[in-house]
């Protein structure tokens, strides 16, 4: 382990460590030991590698995953401990023959899913490709063998093949002067099988079986040079790959191309600077130098978090073990689609993600004020799938919130598990604002009546009248009163009749059960609820559209029972004679409420889809949509009659309609 390291040029501290690496884990060697022999930075470095102590975990699974996350958060803190673990981990394979058939296969599997991915992310190509290749032969080693058979024996050929391509391309760059050094290049058997299984191509079918290197000086030999090789050979159409301009997320560059050579055979040419080829075989070990104890290492840290962005997502230490697992796995692992914003960062993600995965990569806050994306210039839907080398530019709105149907849409672990702490934290804030807007509501109906408010609004009193309107505590009580589930009215006869005759438990209890079963047949299907009469007639009005959690009022008409109207309705407004005081059940009805809007806004394009889109995104089933345009004023009216949950479903809709661009106003329609 220690050679290892060593030959990624670490220092002095990370080589110590990787010798001492076992010592806490395996020899009961205690933390005060360590620290006076050695010190306390070369034993952070081998307490992040140790695995976790005798804890308490359902399986074998849960322990594995929480040992990765311990790892992959420190290596978040300190990229030396990754590279610690990699060349233990390569110890591991390398030894793998003296261990059951079993642990072989559990241990290669492991190796396969976590550590091949994690050196080649951190771009250690050598580390990688061993891996891969010691997996490929532990795992599926019929295949492994085949593979490595057909390698061999065409080995000569091919060698002779590109000895006579690398010694024309070697004439042609001489004529022109520029400095270069040429070799073949094989490829490792991992991923000759990969691109076999991905592709489904027989084994003469790979392209770049047949590969050649050439190691120049600067970026601009390296675009002579392949104009030079493009205009001797004839290039393959769609295989030029300019990783130079768009560097890989593992830092690597250079410039791949696929010629056809004079003898008809296809080869791969790959083209580099010196730093370039550094790079892309020692990627992280190649940026840092390692110098310990001559440079800040949080600095030096922070340097490589900044180039390698995706970091990031390992300090998350929010998740539990499983599900950071998934995220790690799902969202970095497995990222090969490579996305630019305007200015020309790149984001990379995996496949089938999504505007909205985009955005929730760039930051929390600008994935929960999304509003809209443009793609390539072109303004898309949100659901829409991303392609490598689109430039994506995100619409925002500040008080914007995500949608529920956002979870259906988002391909990535991160964006999922942040637009569910969006929702718990609003749902949470609004439950809070409600229990004080049900307090301001009581205190308020207490004074217009003439009640007592210091008396009366009695935490202790409230206590008592918990059983009898079926809620369990003093927050949800103030919640059904700000809903209107509960009304005033209710509450505060109720607290009179405590203030004249205390009643204990028991007889509230028996109260509570009469009430329910009384209740139960006065209750309409529509959720109304009116005290004292029953086997009349109950209907929503359909003037003003009242919604479950609306301030209401009933209305006796003559023949046709009682119509329950919002209270602020201009049709009932001059009635008092005929108004009845209604309310709605404690208990939400089975029942979808028609609502009527009117929506105010300036014309533009595109505006009935951004409306149409908004609306269906928060599950709102829209039964008419009319909307008429005044050229003169560049204004546009739409009427929308919709099916919703109730008031607050409603609210929701209006709030985030609001946010439309170009939109002036959204109102309850009164026909």
């Amino acid at each position: 382990m220690a050679y290892e390291v060593a030959k990624l040029k670490t220092g002095p501290k990370t080589i110590c460590a990787a010798l001492l690496h076992d010592t806490v884990e395996d020899c009961g060697v205690t933390k005060d030991e360590f620290i006076k022999t050695f010190d306390e930075e070369i034993y952070e470095l081998v307490e992040a590698v140790t695995k976790i102590g005798n804890l308490e975990f359902k399986d074998e699974k849960e322990y594995q995953a929480a040992n990765h996350r311990k790892l992959f958060i420190a290596m978040a803190k300190d990229v030396r401990v990754i590279l610690i673990k990699l060349a233990d981990r390569l110890h591991n394979m390398r030894t793998l023959e003296y261990m059951s058939e079993e642990k072989r296969r559990q241990k290669a599997q492991e190796t396969l899913d976590v550590y091949a991915p994690i050196a080649h992310r951190l771009g250690l190509a050598e580390i990688k490709n061993e891996l891969e290749d010691l997996c490929f032969y532990y795992l599926n080693n019929e295949k492994y063998r085949e593979i490595a058979h057909l390698v061999e024996a065409k080995k000569s050929e091919r060698d002779s093949q590109v000895s006579v391509m690398i010694d024309e391309i070697s004439e042609v760059l001489e004529a022109h002067k520029i400095p270069f050094r040429i070799f073949g290049r094989s490829k490792h058997l991992y991923s000759i099988y990969k691109k076999m299984q991905t592709k489904n191509k027989r084994f003469d079918e790979i392209l770049d079986l047949l590969a050649i290197r050439i190691v120049t000086q600067t970026e601009l030999n390296c675009y002579e040079i392949l104009g030079y090789i493009h205009a001797t050979y004839r290039p393959i159409p769609g295989r030029l790959k300019d990783y130079i301009a768009m560097p890989k997320m593992n830092m690597y560059r250079s410039l791949h191309t696929t010629i056809v050579g004079p003898d008809g055979r296809i080869y791969e040419v790959q083209i580099r600077t010196e730093e370039m080829d550094q790079i892309a075989e020692r990627g992280v070990a190649a940026h840092w130098a390692y110098k310990e104890g001559q440079y800040d290492t949080r600095k030096e840290q922070s340097e490589i978090v900044r180039e390698f962005e995706w970091m990031k997502a390992f300090s998350d230490d929010e998740q539990s073990a499983k599900e950071y697992m998934d995220t790690v796995i799902g969202d970095v692992f497995n990222a090969n689609v490579y996305c630019m914003t305007p200015k020309g960062r790149v984001i990379d993600l995996p496949n089938g993600s999504t505007p909205i995965d985009f955005a929730y990569r760039i930051h929390s806050e600008v994935g929960n004020q999304t509003v809209g994306a443009i793609v390539n210039g072109i303004m898309v839907p949100l659901n829409t799938v991303l392609k490598t080398g689109d430039v994506v530019e995100l619409k925002t709105n500040k008080n914007s919130t995500p949608s529920e149907d956002w979870l259906k849409i988002v391909k990535t672990n991160s964006a999922r598990n942040r637009i569910r702490a969006c929702f718990q934290k609003k749902e949470a804030e609004d439950r809070e604002e409600k229990v004080k807007q049900g307090e301001i509501i009581l205190k308020d109906d207490m004074k217009r009546r003439g009640i007592d408010v210091e008396e009366y609004f009695d935490k202790e009193k409230f206590e008592k009248l918990y059983a009898y309107f079926r809620t369990p505590n003093y927050n949800d009580f103030m919640y059904s009163i700000a809903c209107k589930s509960l009304t005033c009215q209710a509450v505060i006869e109720r607290l009179v009749k405590l203030g004249k005759k205390e009643l204990d438990t028991d007889v509230l209890q028996n109260i509570m059960e009469k009430n329910k079963t009384k209740r139960q047949k006065d209750v309409s299907k529509t959720g109304i609820v009116i005290q004292g009469i029953s086997g009349l007639q109950i209907k929503l009005a359909p003037c003003c559209t009242p919604v479950y959690g609306d301030d209401v009022v009933g209305f006796v008409s003559k023949g046709q029972g009682i119509k329950v109207h919002r209270r602020d309705c201009p049709n009932v407004s001059k009635e008092h004679a005929r108004l009845i005081d209604v309310a709605w059940d404690s208990e939400k009805p089975d029942y979808k409420f028609e609502a009527s809007i009117h929506i105010y806004c300036k014309d533009r394009a595109y505006l009935l889809t951004d409306l149409v889109t908004c609306i269906s995104q928060y599950k709102a089933n829209m039964l008419a949509v009319n909307i008429n345009v005044n050229p003169e004023s560049l204004t546009a009216t739409a009427a929308v009659t919709m099916v919703v949950d109730d008031y607050n479903h409603l609210d929701l809709i209006m709030a985030n309609l609001r946010k439309i661009e170009s939109v002036i106003s959204v109102e309850r329609a009164i026909k």
